[in-house]
C-alpha cells in the first residue's frame, strides 16, 4: 500500500503538522507492506528521500510557509504518484487536488482537519467571515471518504457543520525526547533564578490565539517568587522583570530541556485543537496550568493540573497558586503516565494504520469515532 500525504502546513519551523507527519512516515517506514511519501511546497520541483515537492511562493511573514495557488500541478503530481490512499493536511489547494486525485484514480481520500479555520479567521475578521468559512470548510470536508479531528469538540463542530464521515485522531508525543533526564540543573543559575523561585515555561508561536498578554499579565500578579521562560518565534521583548524571552524559533531538544527544567508550564490558548506543546510538557513530567478552552480542557486531565478561565490573567494566576498549594512533582508523575497510556505515538499510529487499512477494504465508517 502507498500511502501519500499532500499539506502546505510543512516548513521549517512549523509545528505539529511537521511533528506528526514525521512521526507517521517514521513508524511507517517499518511496515515492509508499506510505502509512504510526503508531497509539499518548496522553492522548486525536486523529490528526495520519499519528500515530493512543488514550487510555491512564500507566504510573506509566513515563518517559512509557502501557499499553492494552482490547483492542477497538485492534482497532477498526486495521480503520477499512484497512491492507494492520500490524506491532505490542510484545507486549502491541496485539499481539493487530493480529491480530484482520489477519484481520478478510485482511491479513498482522507482530510486532516489539524486547525479551527473559522474560529482563526473569525476572531480577527468577524462572525460574518467565520460563518462562510464554515460553509465552505463543511462542503471541503464533506467529500472526504474520512476526515480527521485531533480532538472530540473539533470533531463535534465539524459534525455541526455537515460534515458525517469523521474519527477523533489525537497527535501523539515522542517520549524519548520529551522525557524529565533531559532536565538541566543549570538553567536556573543561568536564568538568574534562586531555589525558592518557581520556574514556569511556554513555548509555541507568538499569535492571537495563543493569549501571550494573558501570560505576560499574570505573571505581573504573581511577582517575583515567580519566573516564566517565553520560547518562540515573534514574543514580544517588552516583558515584566520576572519574564524571559528566547524569541525564536526553538528545536525540539532545546524544547525538551526547558520543560524538563521547569516546574510547571502556563498555557493560555483558547483555540487549540491539540495541545501538542502541553502533551509534550506532560510527557516532562511538568503540570499544566492552562485555559479552560479547545482541546486543552480535555487533554489535560484532572491530577496533571489546573484549568482556569480563559482570557483571565488574574485567574490564572490563582490557578498557578493554588497547584503549588499541592504536590506539583506528584502532578507531574501523573501526567507522564497518562501520556504513556493515551498519546505514545506508536499505539497512535498503529491505530491510524488500522482506519487506513479499513478504508482500503472499503469498510463502513462510524461518525466520531474515538480512537484508543
Amino acid at each position: 500500500m502507498h500511502l501519500v500525504d499532500v499539506t502546505m502546513f510543512h516548513a521549517p519551523a512549523s509545528g505539529g503538522v511537521r511533528t506528526y507527519l514525521q512521526a507517521k512516515h517514521r513508524l511507517l517506514a517499518r511496515h515492509s507492506d508499506l510505502r509512504t511519501s510526503l508531497l509539499v511546497p518548496g522553492a522548486e520541483r525536486g523529490s528526495l528521500g520519499g519528500v515530493h515537492t512543488l514550487p510555491a511562493p512564500r507566504i510573506p511573514l509566513g515563518q517559512g510557509y509557502r501557499f499553492p495557488l494552482r490547483r492542477a500541478p497538485w492534482r497532477e503530481t498526486l495521480i503520477g504518484m499512484a497512491p492507494d490512499l492520500i490524506e491532505a493536511g490542510d484545507p486549502y489547494v491541496t485539499a481539493w487536488a487530493a480529491l480530484e486525485a482520489g477519484q481520478a484514480l478510485g482511491v479513498p481520500t482522507v482530510g486532516f482537519f489539524h486547525s479551527d479555520l473559522p474560529r482563526l479567521m473569525g476572531d480577527r475578521l468577524g462572525r460574518g467571515v467565520r460563518l462562510r468559512l464554515q460553509r465552505y470548510v463543511g462542503r471541503l470536508y464533506g467529500q472526504f471518504d474520512s476526515v480527521l479531528a485531533p480532538c472530540t469538540a473539533m470533531a463535534e463542530r465539524l459534525a455541526d457543520w455537515g460534515v458525517s464521515k469523521l474519527r477523533v485522531q489525537p497527535l501523539g508525543v515522542d517520549l524519548e525526547t520529551f522525557h524529565p533526564r533531559h532536565r538541566d540543573h543549570e538553567l536556573r543559575r543561568r536564568l538568574g533564578l534562586g531555589d525558592h523561585q518557581r520556574l514556569l515555561v511556554f513555548a509555541g508561536r507568538h499569535s492571537p490565539e495563543k493569549h501571550v498578554d494573558v501570560l505576560l499579565a499574570a505573571m505581573g500578579r504573581l511577582g517575583a517568587d515567580y519566573h516564566l521562560l517565553l520560547m518562540g518565534p515573534g514574543m514580544p521583548d517588552r516583558v515584566p522583570a520576572n519574564v524571559s524571552v528566547v524569541p525564536r524559533y526553538c528545536p525540539p531538544g532545546e524544547v525538551a530541556t526547558a520543560l524538563a527544567s521547569a516546574d510547571a508550564m502556563l498555557h493560555a490558548g483558547t483555540r487549540e485543537t491539540f495541545g501538542l506543546v502541553a502533551q509534550e510538557a506532560m510527557a516532562s513530567e511538568l503540570p499544566v496550568v492552562a485555559a479552560r478552552a479547545g482541546a486543552l480542557k480535555e487533554y489535560v486531565p484532572l491530577g496533571a493540573g489546573i484549568l482556569c478561565r480563559p482570557r483571565d490573567p488574574d485567574d490564572m494566576a490563582r490557578a498557578t497558586r493554588e497547584l503549588f498549594l499541592n504536590d506539583p512533582q506528584a502532578m507531574g508523575r501523573h501526567a507522564r503516565r497518562h501520556v504513556e497510556r493515551h498519546f505514545d505515538w506508536e499505539r497512535v499510529i498503529d491505530d491510524l494504520l488500522g482506519h487506513y487499512r479499513q478504508l482500503r477494504h472499503g469498510n463502513p465508517h462510524q461518525a466520531i469515532s474515538r480512537n484508543g
